[in-house]
């Protein structure tokens, strides 16, 4: 029972969040955000088409495939003329060339077949010197153990046939280096990023959002009963009364659209 992005079920699932401090600081690591004409792609509630509002973006525009997604994040933009939302494909948004200084994709390409495509409606979107974001899990990422921090660790613990599954839609970075080749970026750069997630008072409200399925597509390959046993493992694994930061480790591929002027 594979997500539905169009479902009004999940409408909410990918909005109720804020990026973390971490994640903002990672990115200023790489460009200056302010001033910038940002395209959000994959931007499903709109969570970082905000986040790059915030840290002082002069437009950011969210493109997501699903209408539902782009209902829900449209309620981000009210009274703001420095953010907008619009139904479009990764590989055909529908914005004019040359009118993005960055273009950004967060959680997007383990959902795709190919990337060279996405990639090079990214590089139509950028002007001359303009820098592409990939942020992603790869299988190495997603395969860390299970620990406190790292609450997926224990979905692939507990139900093994998870990590198969990620395995066979995480990308790698070799993978992802070939597209971007393919697609005419330059200077392509890797790291890895932790980032904060969400912070839970206790293990109650971490189990309230993991039966949610919130933000988080694989827990659809579950059934509901597979999804209250996997809360019961990880409430086994984590320590009573206490506060949960969950993170999860990102590769953030970093590449340039070579300048023409």
């Amino acid at each position: 029972m594979s997500i539905d992005f169009h479902s009004e079920a999940v409408k909410d699932t990918y909005a109720n969040r804020d990026a973390h401090a971490d994640w903002a600081r990672a990115i200023k690591g790489l460009i200056q955000p302010a001033g910038k004409r940002v395209v959000d792609v994959g931007c499903g509630g709109g969570i970082y088409t905000l986040a790059w509002a915030n840290l002082g973006a002069a437009h950011v525009t969210g493109v997501d495939f699903s209408e539902v997604m782009v209902n829900t994040a449209s309620k981000q933009a009210q009274g703001r003329t420095d953010l907008a939302f619009k139904v479009g494909a990764s590989d055909a948004t529908g914005l004019p060339s040359g009118s993005a200084d960055v273009v950004f994709q967060r959680a997007l390409i383990h959902h795709l077949t190919e990337y060279a495509d996405t990639f090079r409606e990214a590089a139509r979107l950028l002007t001359s010197g303009g820098m592409l974001l990939v942020q992603d899990r790869t299988v190495d990422d997603v395969r860390l153990p299970g620990s406190p921090r790292h609450i997926r660790g224990y979905f692939f613990e507990c139900f093994p046939r998870l990590a198969e599954f990620e395995s066979g839609r995480r990308p790698t970075d070799a993978r992802v280096r070939a597209a971007l080749d393919e697609a005419g970026f330059v200077s392509t750069e890797s790291r890895t990023l932790w980032e904060t997630r969400k912070t839970y008072k206790d293990f109650g409200s971490l189990a309230s959002d993991l039966r949610a399925r919130t933000g988080r597509s694989i827990l659809h390959e579950l059934s509901d009963a597979e999804l209250d046993q996997l809360v019961d493992f990880i409430g086994d694994r984590l320590p009573g009364g206490e506060t949960i930061v969950e993170q999860d480790r990102w590769t953030l591929w970093s590449a340039s659209r070579p300048r023409y002027d």
